[in-house]
């Protein structure tokens, strides 16, 4: 299950750097927000000049891949009982 509705009218990468910049928004801390949104710009920036067009869908269902197993793992996270101490 991709993290936002949407993901299958990802086709390009402006495309994909929308949607990962809303799956941010979900995160819960600021920090981590920001350290997500500058990895989705640094990723989005190193391949821009991408021009194959098999290499780049290939990287948008990645992307989108590694977002929903991010944002399953801060679900999972927040729905467990806080540890206590012995």
């Amino acid at each position: 299950m991709p993290p936002l509705a949407g993901a299958e009218l990802v086709h390009t990468p402006l495309q994909l750097y929308r949607y990962l910049l809303r799956c941010c928004r979900q995160l819960p801390s600021t920090a981590m927000q920001q350290h997500y949104r500058h990895a989705i710009r640094q990723g989005y920036n190193s391949h821009s000049d991408e021009d194959d067009p098999e290499r780049t869908q290939m990287i948008i269902q990645r992307a989108i891949a590694d977002a929903d197993w991010i944002l399953d793992k801060v679900r999972i996270k927040e729905r467990r009982p806080p540890r206590l101490h012995t």
